[in-house]
């Protein structure tokens, strides 16, 4: 608990600037919002009952929908399935009793009304996917929704608390 409340102290206090490096003190592109360092660690992305219940959203906002175990990624206003494999597995036990804090956000760069729980403001900049080679060999324990950028296969890799899915750009 004390490593979240440091963590969350350090973005804080980095969010000015609109770059935030985790996990590494170099950055590794001038254009980049948010950066990850090079251990053997994936994003978790947000939980959420299904895809359905998530108001307000908008194109880019990327979640895992338990209810029907797929990392989704709403485009073109509609949510399409970055989760081939359909037989995920949750244990959803690891959130009950938690209490949501419906107003939660971290915002990188200058703050607007846009919602959600990590949100990258800037217009100009991206976000780097932490990077893990073969990282369904080296990941001994993904969590579901994870993703990462696998950099000899040149993929996206996404978990579904099952089976990994790959995605390469065509």
């Amino acid at each position: 608990m004390k490593k979240f409340y440091l963590l969350t102290l350090a973005l804080a206090f980095s969010l000015d600037s609109a770059q935030v490096a985790i996990g590494k003190t170099t950055l590794e592109s001038a254009s980049s919002s948010l950066e990850f360092g090079s251990e053997n660690r994936g994003l978790v992305l947000p939980w959420t009952t299904s895809a359905a219940s998530v108001t307000d959203v908008v194109n880019g906002t990327l979640i895992f929908d338990i209810n029907d175990k797929k990392t989704k990624v709403y485009s073109g206003n509609a949510w399409k399935d970055l989760t081939v494999n359909s037989d995920g597995a949750v244990d959803v036990t690891l959130q009950d009793g938690l209490t949501e804090r419906q107003s939660a956000k971290i915002s990188v760069g200058a703050v607007t009304s846009t919602p959600g729980i990590l949100v990258l403001e800037d217009t100009n900049r991206a976000m780097i996917l932490p990077k893990v080679a073969h990282a369904y060999l080296n990941i001994i324990e993904p969590a579901p929704g994870m993703l990462v950028y696998d950099p000899v296969k040149k993929m996206l890799l996404v978990f579904n608390g099952t089976v990994w899915t790959f995605w390469k750009a065509s």
